[in-house]
């Protein structure tokens, strides 16, 4: 059996998309920021066409709204507000693939959404209930092993397991905080190898030197790594190269 991998990029972060339109070269599917953390509506709307013109499945990127925090800082959200939250904006970002003549392929949270959506259930689930509720045929992409993935199957999702290129994992399969020790993993050669063992192994070193079993059926790169474009080509040719598929869900 060929193995097969979706590579997804995290868009629209930057007004002037230039890192954008190269990492649109690489990636299979486009997380699109929907303004709440990054990005305005001209923004998403150059990021859509952009990502249409190269083929590359859209998806919403929601996010707490905390633009002066890039959406990495966790709050305290009732799950009803939660709820709003992520419809308001995966509706913002559906309106602009529609008059592109698109639609929608997936869901992803972004920054400490994500992560809290990862491990509180009834977060979780308000996150699920409003892809739900706009599309049911929406994908909703989590982390491998998380609440959140739990939540979209218990609410009759399609969901994708979502495996990082260059962040560290600690032993209970949660990412280590960003600014802690082994948030990052900056070596390209060794990022690429984790994603290697990941997609063929199902499994991925935790800072403790434990392993960690994960299921991959895509693979994040931050939009705002240094020199993402460039690990993204090399990271689909090392895959390549190892004979797995990297194509578009």
């Amino acid at each position: 059996m060929v193995l097969r991998i979706d590579l997804n990029g995290d868009l629209g972060e930057d007004e002037g998309l230039e890192q954008d339109a190269a990492l649109l070269d690489a990636v299979t599917s486009a997380n699109i920021a929907c303004g709440f953390h990054a990005g305005d509506p001209s923004t998403m709307a150059r990021t859509v066409r952009a990502a249409l013109d190269r083929g590359v499945a859209l998806g919403a990127h929601p996010s707490w709204p905390d633009r002066a925090g890039f959406g990495r800082r966790p709050l305290t959200v009732a799950p009803e507000r939660a709820y709003d939250l992520v419809l308001y904006q995966v509706a913002a970002l559906a309106g602009f693939a529609r008059a592109a003549g698109a639609r929608l392929h997936h869901v992803k949270p972004h920054g400490a959404l994500y992560n809290q959506a990862a491990r509180d259930p009834a977060l979780a689930a308000a996150v699920a209930q409003a892809v739900r509720s706009f599309d049911p045929a929406l994908v909703l992409v989590g982390l491998s092993g998380s609440e959140l993935l739990a939540a979209g199957h218990g609410a009759g999702l399609t969901c994708a397991s979502e495996v990082f290129a260059d962040r560290g994992y600690r032993a209970d399969g949660s990412l280590v905080p960003r600014g802690q020790p082994g948030d990052l993993v900056a070596d390209d050669a060794e990022a690429a190898d984790r994603v290697l063992a990941m997609v063929r192994e199902g499994r991925v070193a935790a800072v403790d030197g434990g392993m960690v079993a994960v299921r991959a059926d895509t693979v994040c790169i931050h939009g705002d790594r240094p020199g993402a474009a460039a690990f993204a080509r090399r990271l689909r040719r090392v895959l390549e190269e190892a004979g797995i598929q990297v194509a578009r869900p």
